[in-house]
C-alpha cells in the first residue's frame, strides 16, 4: 500500500511520540510520584502505528495492560493520557483509570485493560455493532502472548468466525508472558490456531513498521469488505520490564541492547525513508523536536494539575442513557 510524505512523516511523529512518552514515564515513575502500576510500550512502536494510522476514530480498538502505545497511535489526545497517568482530574478518565485503563470512546479507543485477554470478546462485541449496522467499521483487539492462551481470546476467535465479523486479532508476541518464554508457553502456532477457526493468519516482523501496515491493510481490506475476521501474529521486542520495577532476570545479558542497536523500528523507518529520498534528516529532527516539546509540555501540566475531590468518588458509578 502505498504512502505520501504526509503519510510518512505522520507514522514517523506517531512513533517517535510514543517512544518520548514511555522514555519520559519510565523516568518519573521512578521519582515515586505516578500512582499505580505502569506497563511500557516501548519497542513495539511499528505494530501499533502501522495498524492503527489505517483505522478511523468510528473503528474500535480494545488494548491490554501495556496500552499507552495503543492509545497513541488511536490519536488520543497526549497531555489527557498524562493527567490520567498521574492521576489527575483533568485526565481522560477524570483520573479514576490511570495507566492500565485510559479509555477514550471518541477515538474509538475502548480503553487499555488489566484483565490478560480481556479484550478479544469486546471488539467481538464492537465489530458485530459494526455489522448489524453496516457502518462499515471494523474492530481490532490487541493481545499478547500471554493472552493468546486465554480461553477469551480462543472463544472470540470462534464467535468471529461464526458470525462472519469484521474483527482483526493481533498476538504482540514480544517473546514473554510476564517473565515466562512463548517459545515454551504457546503450544502449536499462533497460524495454526487462526487456522484452525477458519481464518487467515499473517506471520509479521513487528520491527519493520512497512511489513505491519501491509499485513494490517490486507486484514482490514477483508473485514471491510465483509470476508470475516484475520489474525496477525506481530513478533516484537518490548525495551523495559513487564512492568516497571520489573528486575528482568529473565532475559539475556545484552538482549535488549542488541535490539535497541540492530532492529529498533525507528531506527529502521528513519534508515529507509531517507535513503529512499523519501523524506529527509531536517524533516525528522524537526518532528522529533516537536515531539519532545510536547512531551515535556504535558509532563509540566499534569504535575501541576488538581486531584480528583472527595465527592470525585461519587460520579461515574452507573452508566446514564
Amino acid at each position: 500500500m502505498q504512502m505520501n510524505r504526509e503519510d510518512l512523516l505522520q507514522a514517523y511523529r506517531r512513533m517517535r511520540t510514543i517512544r518520548e512518552f514511555e522514555e519520559r514515564l519510565h523516568l518519573e515513575f521512578a521519582t515515586g510520584e505516578i500512582p499505580g502500576f505502569v506497563h511500557l510500550y516501548a519497542g513495539e512502536e511499528a505494530c501499533a502505528v502501522g495498524i492503527c494510522m489505517q483505522l478511523t476514530d468510528r473503528d474500535a480498538i480494545a488494548s491490554t495492560h501495556r496500552g499507552h502505545g495503543h492509545c497513541l497511535a488511536k490519536g488520543v489526545e497526549v497531555a489527557g493520557m498524562m493527567n490520567e497517568i498521574y492521576g489527575r482530574k483533568s485526565g481522560l478518565c477524570g483520573g479514576k483509570g490511570g495507566s492500565m485503563h485510559i479509555a477514550d470512546l471518541s477515538k474509538g479507543m475502548l480503553g487499555a485493560n488489566g484483565i490478560v485477554g480481556g479484550g478479544p470478546p469486546l471488539i467481538c462485541g464492537a465489530a458485530l455493532t459494526a455489522k448489524v449496522l453496516k457502518t462499515g467499521a471494523v474492530a481490532v483487539a490487541f493481545f499478547g502472548d500471554g493472552a493468546s492462551n486465554q480461553g477469551t481470546t480462543l472463544e472470540s476467535l470462534n464467535l468471529a468466525s461464526i458470525w462472519n465479523l469484521p474483527a482483526i486479532f493481533v498476538c504482540e508476541d514480544n517473546g514473554y508472558a510476564e517473565s515466562t518464554s512463548s517459545a515454551y508457553s504457546v503450544g502449536g502456532s499462533q497460524a495454526g490456531r487462526a487456522a484452525g477457526f477458519g481464518m487467515p493468519c499473517h506471520e509479521v516482523d513487528g520491527f519493520d513498521f512497512f511489513a505491519v501496515h501491509d499485513a494490517a491493510a490486507t486484514a482490514i481490506a477483508r473485514a471491510r469488505a465483509g470476508e470475516g475476521p484475520s489474525m496477525l501474529h506481530v513478533r516484537l521486542s518490548r525495551y523495559f520490564g513487564h512492568f516497571e520495577g520489573d528486575a528482568t532476570t529473565y532475559r539475556a545479558p545484552g538482549e535488549v541492547e542488541r535490539l535497541r542497536a540492530e532492529r529498533d523500528c525507528i531506527a529502521r523507518f528513519r534508515k529507509r525513508v531517507t535513503e529512499a529520498a523519501l523524506l529527509d534528516d531536517a524533516d525528522l529532527d524537526s518532528a522529533d523536536e516537536a515531539v519532545t516539546g510536547e512531551i515535556e509540555h504535558a509532563v509540566a501540566d499534569a504535575k501541576n494539575a488538581p486531584l480528583p475531590s472527595e465527592a470525585d468518588l461519587l460520579t461515574d458509578v452507573y452508566v446514564a442513557y
